[in-house]
């Protein structure tokens, strides 16, 4: 889903950029300039792997997390239609976390040095994914306005300059557009629906609006990597940039729902063609990150309780290889 900003990667990604200076590092900057794609054989600034590294492996384990929530609502999915549909959906995330596995590993992490990462709590992934999913207008929340973020934070990766990252974002923003239209439409549904399904749909808009505008990372002035990341495009545009225009895209489609957005100082500005909103609450935003949101232990709890569960899959899995090796081998 969603990959959350260089700002919460760790200062070490970016801060020993000071040491990758010389020839190579101005040829790799010229390219990165003249927009040629980076490959994994190609010379890069250790900050600039790093920062790849920690950026893509959170993006993928943010997939990951992802599906956890809304897999919790499969089984209880108002409709045939409705379950399938999110089958669908969770089974893209999952495929998407395996795209993104394979891009980090072209830059020299294992899949295995990810996952123990992950599991040990040392990694981070979206912190949108530690709010609770409390009732079937959520499944559309999240659609909506977590995967319309996504969207719009993941586009421009279709042009970032590390070549697996920007081929594996085309197919994953394809998949995206679909989930945001699927969440679109529960809402719809629900807007449209009894004073009590509109009464859920406003509820869920309530609950999700403000963690979906943390979801794009610091404000500019409080952002430490963005300029690095931008001069070697890894990002394309900044927090601020991408926060205002998820706000101006968002805004209107709330109101064509007839759902309130739940912001008192929520208003267009004429002259500057944009909508200005009210402060967020960076506090909740921090203690979500550092582990005490509403959900970070249960998220790791059941991934690990997944990863113990299905040792033996990938042991069976294991056990097949090596049986298919040395019969490819006999034969030959």
């Amino acid at each position: 889903m969603y990959t959350q900003g260089l700002d919460s990667l760790g200062k070490e990604c970016v801060d020993r950029s000071a040491g990758d200076s010389g020839p190579l590092a101005q040829r790799f900057q010229e390219r990165v300039d003249a927009d040629e794609k980076i490959e994994p054989r190609d010379w890069m600034p250790d900050a600039y792997r790093q920062t790849l590294i920690r950026q893509i492996s959170q993006h993928a384990h943010s997939e990951i997390v992802g599906m956890l929530p809304e897999g919790n609502w499969i089984s209880r999915a108002p409709t045939l239609r409705r379950k399938a549909v999110l089958i669908a959906k969770v089974q893209d995330e999952g495929g998407h976390g395996m795209y993104l596995y394979s891009a980090a590993e072209t830059l020299g992490i294992s899949r295995d040095q990810m996952q123990e990462q992950l599991l040990a709590g040392t990694a981070k992934y979206s912190s949108i994914f530690n709010y609770p999913t409390l009732t079937w207008a959520d499944m559309g929340a999240i659609g909506w306005l977590v995967d319309g973020a996504a969207i719009l934070n993941q586009i421009p990766i279709c042009r970032c300059s590390y070549g697996p990252y920007a081929r594996a974002m085309v197919r994953i923003c394809k998949e995206e557009s679909f989930h945001q239209r699927q969440g679109f439409e529960i809402m719809l549904t629900l807007a449209r629906g009894t004073p009590s399904q509109r009464e859920m749909a406003q509820d869920a808009l309530d609950r999700w609006w403000w963690p979906s505008l943390m979801m794009f990372g610091p404000g500019d002035a409080q952002s430490r990597h963005t300029a690095q990341s931008m001069r070697w495009k890894i990002k394309r545009f900044t927090n601020d940039e991408l926060r205002q225009k998820f706000v101006d895209v968002t805004v209107p489609q709330a109101r064509f729902l007839g759902l309130t957005v739940p912001d008192p100082h929520l208003a267009w500005d004429e002259a500057q063609q944009h909508y200005r909103f009210g402060a967020i609450d960076w506090s909740e935003f921090q203690a979500v990150l550092q582990g005490n949101g509403p959900c970070n232990r249960e998220r790791l709890q059941m991934r690990r309780a997944a990863h113990e569960e299905g040792a033996w899959v990938r042991e069976a899995a294991t056990a097949h290889a090596r049986k298919q090796a040395v019969r490819q081998g006999e034969a030959a």
